[in-house]
């Protein structure tokens, strides 16, 4: 079942680490641009949906694989990507790496000019939220792999988080560009933005910082160039804005040609009949979150508009058909396939275990993650037969999601603490 050969399988060939990989959002995106990738993921129910997709997975905690386990990355991974958790960042969140951000960036610097890692992790952890020092995980990987005999520096590093964190990938950039301290003079042609994830064909709102970096010799690093328009909530007829202040001539997504699409797939768990009324599909949905920072004025958005930022909570929204099914207090709520499409996974995505809602919502959009990807691997943007093929994911066999769990969790005193244990079943009392 797992032994040598399917490891060899398996991991051969792999040019992408992706860290805190989630379910798969840029292995997605790797996956359709022709790439190999590997993800290290602490969450048991990510890992099981990555298992039952076919993505390489290691079921470990970050920190601990650089520390005690990086030997086992394959030694062909050429690109670092990933998306450190960005809860203590996001203005979601209770904001301690926010308000910490300035000693966060002296951290960075500390880190690349060799001061004790022990002083830097005693530090980090009086800063109150252990989640805030893994913003520090992808630098760290890449001095791993630049004093480690025998593996050469990462060729490219793409990483994103919340727009919060834009200082941060700047302050990156700038010693990645530098190749001082523990760099060793390896230097790195950098640069961050923040994108809109709706001008790269995605049906939602969304904003991340992104940082690309790749070795000289590969290119200059430029913006990936938007595909579609800003959405402008503020905008009358949104529709109508002139495409040539932007460069582009499609209009961005909205929720219902996203959905519409999906649901004409073969075999597509996407039903959009559901949220037809007489034939039309003119739904609305109605904000699990406040707008305005008001909590009880929910913003409203309809189907000819894209999403609300998915996010964990995206199973609280409420979808109204129709007037009547609102004021009767009447809602639906989007599917798991249905929240899936929205962030541009593949309408057939094999969604699994359990919080897949938090899955969904956690994940980098795939459609993104082709553009940044292509972007830093290729200097270019991702075909249109290449972005076309994303809408379906490949079947995958259920031995060969076996054959990733054992290679992922075979031993499972290596996994996360606590993450297979199981509950007790309780037994009821005799009558």
């Amino acid at each position: 079942m797992n032994g040598p050969g399917t490891q060899v399988q398996h991991l051969d060939g792999i040019r992408v680490l992706d860290l805190f990989a989630g379910p798969g959002g840029l292995d997605v995106a790797a996956h359709f641009l022709g790439y190999k990738s590997i993800g290290i993921e602490w969450d048991r129910n990510a890992c099981e949906t990555r298992y039952a997709a076919g993505l390489a997975t290691i079921h470990a905690d970050v920190s601990v694989m650089r520390k005690n386990r990086f030997d086992e990355i394959p030694r062909s991974v050429e690109v670092l990507a990933g998306g450190p958790p960005c809860q203590s960042f996001s203005v979601a969140g209770k904001g301690a790496g926010l308000q910490a951000l300035e000693r966060v960036k002296q951290f960075i610097r500390r880190l690349v000019h060799g001061e004790s890692e022990a002083e830097i992790d005693e530090d980090l952890h009086n800063l109150g939220d252990p989640r805030t020092a893994l913003v520090l995980e992808p630098l760290r990987w890449l001095i791993k792999a630049i004093e480690t005999e025998d593996r050469e520096p990462y060729k490219a590093i793409v990483l994103e988080q919340v727009p919060t964190v834009l200082p941060l990938w700047e302050v990156y950039a700038e010693v990645l560009r530098s190749g001082e301290g523990r760099l060793n003079g390896h230097k790195y042609e950098a640069e961050c933005w923040v994108l809109r994830t709706e001008q790269f064909g995605v049906p939602q709102t969304r904003t991340r910082a992104v940082l690309v970096a790749r070795r000289p010799g590969l290119g200059a690093v430029v913006r990936p160039t938007a595909t579609h328009l800003p959405f402008d909530r503020h905008r009358g007829d949104r529709r109508k804005a002139d495409p040539r202040i932007f460069g582009v001539e499609r209009p961005w997504i909205s929720m219902a040609e996203a959905l519409e699409s999906a649901s004409e797939l073969d075999g597509s768990p996407v039903d959009a009949s559901r949220l037809r009324t007489n034939g039309s599909m003119e739904f609305f949905v109605i904000s699990n979150y406040g707008s305005g920072g008001d909590p009880k004025n929910r913003g409203r958005r309809d189907s000819s508009e894209p999403a609300f930022t998915v996010t964990g909570k995206v199973s609280r929204n409420k979808v109204y058909r129709n007037k009547a099914d609102f004021e009767a207090n009447e809602p639906d709520r989007f599917t798991i396939p249905e929240s899936g499409v929205l962030q541009t996974f593949p309408h057939n995505f094999p969604w699994s275990g359990k919080d897949q809602a938090q899955q969904v919502g956690n994940a980098v959009p795939p459609r993104l993650g082709m553009h940044v990807l292509s972007n830093a691997l290729r200097g270019e943007a991702p075909l249109t037969e290449e972005l076309r093929a994303a809408a379906t994911w490949p079947a995958v066999p259920p031995a060969t999601a076996e054959e990733l769990r054992a290679i992922g969790c075979g031993d499972q005193s290596r996994c996360p603490p606590e993450s297979h244990k199981v509950s007790p079943v309780r037994r009821r009392s005799a009558p």
